[in-house]
């Protein structure tokens, strides 16, 4: 098993969401979380003045897949995510270990 975190821009959360559905995700998590990256953010004018904004608003989707899932989900969320533009977000593919669902008991892929 492996966890997918993609790091995206809010306003892409519906099409990663429409995109995850359609390929078999079941369940995501999501947090709002804030970065910067090559960008080092960027410049924002308020009343005149101008100030930088050194992290960057981001949306964070975590799935855990089966290895087989694996491809097919990241294509579905770089896909879905991508501008073209600087600041579209990376994705992270870690291993998973073990996974137990709570409510019963269930362990790894029966738990997903």
């Amino acid at each position: 098993m492996k966890k997918i975190e993609a790091i995206i821009r809010p306003f892409k959360l519906e099409d990663v969401k429409i995109a995850l559905v359609n390929s078999g995700i079941v369940g995501m998590t999501v947090s709002e979380v804030r970065g910067f990256g090559r960008q080092k953010g960027q410049v924002e004018r308020y009343r005149g003045s101008e100030f930088t904004v050194e992290f960057l608003q981001k949306l964070k989707v975590e799935v855990v897949v089966e290895d087989e899932k694996v491809s097919s989900v990241i294509d579905a969320i770089a896909e879905a995510a991508k501008t073209g533009e600087i600041g579209d977000g990376k994705i992270f593919i870690s291993p998973v270990d073990s996974v137990v669902r709570i409510r019963t008991g269930d362990t790894d892929e029966e738990a997903l």
